[in-house]
Formats: C-alpha cells, structure tokens, sequence
C-alpha cells in the first residue's frame, strides 16, 4: 500500500500506477524469456580516430611550390644601410646608375648609406599563371641596420634552373624596430633587417607541369608508411572500381581520366576521401640547440629504474688592485682573482612502470622539477638501455 505525506493529485497517482505496471511487466518478460548476452567487445567514445582527409596524407606529383630567389636593392632608408664596408653594395648602386646614363667618376665608390643590399625570396605557388600576384621576403644581405621605410627597386626572381619567372617591387613591410643613441645604448625588438611585401611580385613565366598529359596521377605520401599506402589504396579501388596501386609505402598510382576538367573534378574527390593513416612509430624529438624535447603520443617505456644527478661547477673572476706604500716608489697593480666551487645535487631515483604511457612520463619528470637537458639526458639513457618503445631523433 502506497501512503503520501501529503494529497497527491490524481495525476501523480495515474503515473504511479502506469510506473508499477510497466515495472511487473518487464520483470514477467525477463523470468519468461532467456536474457540477451552482451556483446564482448565495448565502443571506446574517446579512443582518437585516425581517419583524416587524403589531402593531409598525400601530395600530388607535378602540384608542387618552387622557390625563387633574388638580388636587390632597397632604398629610401634613413641613414640605416649598408655602410662603406660593403663594397658590393656600392658596386650595385654604380651599375644600376650606368642603366640610366649616370657615370660615376673612375676609382670612386657610391657612398649612401640610405641603400641596402638583400636577397628577395619567394615561393611559386602550384599552377600560377601569368600576372598573378605572390608575396615576396626581403632580407638584409650587409650591415644595414633597419629595412624600415625602404623601397625595394624592381628585381628578377630566378629559379634553380637560372630562368627569371617572376619581377618583384615595392615597399617593405618590416615588423621590427632599431634605436641606437650616441652613447652606444640601443635597442632593437623583433629583426629589423628583414620585411616582407604583400603580392610584391608578378608572375611572368609559367611553370610547366605534366599532370594533365600523363596517364596517371602520382600520390606521393607525406609520411611514408605501407599501412597508409595500403589503406590509401583500398579506399580509392572500392569508390572508383580498380584504377589505384601501390609498389611500395612511399607512392600510390592512380589512373585519372584523360578530360582535363574531369581529371581536376576526379583530383578533388580524392583528396576530400577520408582514409584512415597506419600507426607510425612513436618519437621523441630533441632540439640541442634550443633544449626543446617533444614526446609524440604513444611513446611508452620499459620498466626502469632511473636516477639522475646535476653537477654544476661555477667559476667567479674578479679583480684586486695592489696600492703601493706611500713614497715606496711603487706601482698600483691589478691582479686577477680566480673563486671555483663545485655543487652536485642530490640524484633521486624514481621508477617507470612498465607500458608507462606519455602522461605518466610528464608526471614524473614535472614532479622532479627536471631541465630540458634533464629530459635529454634521461631520455637518451633509457634509449641506449633499450626501455624506450620509439625513436629518438636528435635535430
């Protein structure tokens, strides 16, 4: 028997009664029939997937960038350019007043220092056409201290086979500053020396390809690995019927229609494709002359025990100066002074579990309070022992 502390509306009590009934009937349904099995395996919500686009995993052979490269002249400056020791900077403003009729006098040398010499660099993107616009850097090649409010003057941009493909000009755009007193003080933020100019450059020779004349179209993987080339392949002989190979893990071929638009529309179907990317081997990447360790995920460790001391030996120099007697006929003498200690820290010893996994490994090392080239050191230790599950790539 149902008692409320309180009057219950006829509502409540329907609901109840509907609640009750449901309740007999499912435990009738259960004693009657025999219970369903659960599957064995369960679906892990949070375990990341692999699938990306085919774009991410793969480049188009003949769809590629070139680079270009140039000299140049930068002018305008204000009193911030090449100074006198720069003799190909003053060579360079000689010749290009021969270009306009101006000829200076034999055995003397241009002295601005409102120019500067740089190198133009840039990069030709993939199928540009001619009198497109691309972005150009303008770099300092001399003692020029600032490229602010300069003007780079029309310079040729080559290519590695020494054939000008494009013409750049215009104002520099330079991020950073330079302030110098006469005392010798300054200060300098960011890289004056170097700017950039926004579409600074036109395009004036195209750059030919093959990839509308071939047969096929060549997948080259970004990351070479014969679980993604497989899986790459697979993906596109289930979609488009039997037109993609593979020789090894580095290359997929892919027979392409021979109708230019249709093989540009076949071209981005493909990369919109989603392919799932085969594991890659775990690594732990050092950058010695930044002290920058980054560990990718799943890295794991053997069951280790590692214990690691600092050793710091500082040196102090200073100066004494020796004042003669009075009257000795002396000379004041300034000897240097030499203070050496030596500190070595207490080495703790902690323990890696076996299968230890990223997280585990910044756990420990934060808790140590461990340096970068702490990190380094434990982690090329644990390499030559053999306990590090990856690579380590020392860059």
């Amino acid at each position: 028997m149902i008692q409320f502390s309180r009057p219950a509306s006829l509502a409540r009590i329907v609901s109840l009664a509907v609640l009750a009934t449901l309740s007999l009937s499912a435990a009738s349904m259960s004693t009657a029939a025999p219970a369903l099995s659960k599957p064995s395996a369960t679906m892990d919500l949070g375990a990341p997937t692999r699938a990306q686009p085919l774009r991410n995993l793969v480049s188009v052979e003949g769809v590629r960038e070139n680079p270009l490269v140039g000299y140049g002249l930068v002018v305008g400056l204000n009193g911030s350019g090449d100074s006198t020791q720069v003799k190909y900077s003053s060579q360079s403003v000689t010749n290009m007043l021969k270009q306009f009729g101006v000829k200076m006098p034999d055995g003397e040398d241009a002295k601005n220092k409102n120019v500067a010499a740089v190198m133009v660099s840039a990069v030709f993107p993939p199928g540009y056409r001619r009198g497109q616009a691309i972005d150009i850097t303008v770099s300092s090649l001399g003692d020029a201290k600032s490229l602010r409010g300069g003007t780079l003057l029309l310079t040729q941009l080559r290519a590695a086979d020494n054939e000008v493909y494009a013409l750049a000009q215009g104002n520099v755009v330079v991020g950073g500053l330079s302030a110098a007193g006469k005392s010798g003080s300054s200060v300098t933020v960011n890289t004056p020396t170097g700017g950039r100019i926004p579409n600074g450059a036109q395009i004036e020779r195209e750059i030919p390809t093959d990839f509308s004349t071939r047969p096929q179209v060549m997948l080259r993987l970004r990351h070479p690995n014969f679980d993604t080339a497989t899986n790459v392949v697979d993906a596109i002989n289930k979609r488009f019927g039997p037109v993609a190979t593979t020789a090894d893990g580095t290359s997929v071929e892919v027979v392409a229609p021979t109708n230019p638009t249709e093989r540009v529309a076949f071209v981005a179907k493909l990369e919109n494709m989603t392919v799932e990317a085969g594991l890659e081997t775990p690594k732990v990447v050092f950058n010695s002359r930044t002290g920058t360790v980054v560990i990718s995920d799943g890295l794991r460790v053997k069951s280790a025990a590692v214990t690691h001391g600092a050793l710091k030996v500082v040196i102090s120099e200073s100066s004494a100066v020796s004042q003669p007697g009075p009257l000795s006929n002396g000379q004041t003498a300034v000897t240097p002074q030499s203070k050496i200690s030596v500190q070595q820290g207490s080495g703790q010893m902690f323990h890696w579990p076996a299968g230890a996994r990223l997280q585990t490994i910044i756990d420990v090392v934060n808790s140590l309070g461990a340096s970068p080239d702490d990190i380094m050191a434990i982690l090329q230790a644990l390499d030559q022992a053999g306990a590090i599950e990856g690579e380590l790539v020392v860059i």
